[in-house]
């Protein structure tokens, strides 16, 4: 059992609980890239569905543009605005707009905070252990199971430094 607080109850029961119960996490990398969320799944004991409750500020990414091999994804917007950046596109997303990011849709994604007000939203998504995420601005591959990430340009073909005229 994880250390961190859940909504379980002594008869190991996961029961209904209030957002503000739900600690506070931050996260930057720099001055580019970084948020608040409240990882409100977790808490609630779900082990395949992700929900998050995120606060994005004035300024700020939310990643790094990608996409799922295996994952879909979803987001809805509670308040302020934001910029979705989705393959070569952007879009507005205000407060009551959702946006659903399909499984091996081959479109990075990611959002921007243009605005001068914190936007806060739902982000909803799987949880799949063997999940493989392709980043779009770095050409990055990043393989959950292994917890490792790769460069695409490290490609190698099936055969490649392989002795195929040796006896075993």
């Amino acid at each position: 059992m994880s250390d961190k607080p859940t909504s379980m109850n002594a008869d190991g029961i996961f029961e209904p609980f209030s957002s503000e119960d739900v600690p506070v996490e931050e996260w930057s990398q720099g001055t580019r890239f970084g948020s608040k969320y409240q990882y409100l799944s977790g808490y609630g004991g779900s082990t395949n569905v992700g929900i998050q409750l995120e606060e994005l500020s004035p300024g700020m990414e939310s990643s790094l543009n990608h996409y799922h091999m295996l994952e879909e994804e979803q987001a809805f917007v509670l308040q302020g605005e934001m910029t979705l950046k989705l393959g070569d596109k952007k879009y507005i997303m205000k407060a009551g707009h959702h946006v659903c990011f399909p499984a091996g849709q081959k479109a990075g994604h990611s959002f921007y905070n243009h605005s001068d007000a914190p936007c806060r939203f739902l982000m909803i998504g799987e949880k799949n252990p063997n999940e493989v995420v392709i980043y779009t601005e770095n050409q990055r591959v990043g393989v959950r199971l292994l917890g490792e990430g790769y460069a695409r340009s490290s490609q190698m073909e099936y055969w490649e430094d392989v002795e195929i005229n040796k006896p075993s």
